[in-house]
């Protein structure tokens, strides 16, 4: 089973684990949708994220990486 655009826990720690030289609070969301749907657990719909979920997302890779 994948990740969906729900799991956003799970999603910003492998962002964090999969792009360790990116500064988080320098990332556009457009950026971001890329690199989720680039990551190869990821199983959702592509066109199914929001700003909300995103900015979900960007909290927790902003937490994992202080």
């Amino acid at each position: 089973m994948g990740l969906k655009w729900t799991d956003s826990r799970e999603i910003g720690e492998a962002l964090y684990d999969s792009r360790p030289d990116i500064d988080p609070t320098t990332v556009r969301f457009t950026d971001m949708h890329q690199w989720v749907c680039e990551l190869e657990e990821f199983d959702d719909n592509p066109e199914a994220s929001n700003e909300k979920v995103l900015e979900a997302i960007l909290l927790v890779w902003l937490d994992e990486a202080q």
